[in-house]
């Protein structure tokens, strides 16, 4: 899981760095074409971040399933729910 939290962590760093630089060229005035190619590789940079936190979760779930059969059905359900919520 540090793994996955370091990657997580790098990949935010990186959108992080987007962000900066599209609000660089807002200041510097560049026209909105050249900027919603940027927020559009941030949205996909934030739904990439988005997938493997779901599939790390997910994951755990079926690595580590709960004791009882009540309690591993709300895991899996609420992961499923972090895949289908918008």
């Amino acid at each position: 899981m540090a793994t996955c939290n370091q990657q997580i962590l790098n990949r935010l760093k990186r959108a992080e760095g987007q962000i900066r630089g599209i609000q660089k060229m807002i200041t510097d005035g560049k026209e909105c074409s050249e900027i919603i190619p940027q927020l559009n590789a941030v949205k996909s940079s934030v739904d990439r971040i988005k997938g493997i936190m779901v599939a790390e979760n997910l994951k755990d779930c079926l690595e580590n399933p709960a004791n009882d059969k009540e309690t591993q059905d709300e895991k899996i359900a609420r992961a499923i729910e972090m895949i289908v919520k918008k």
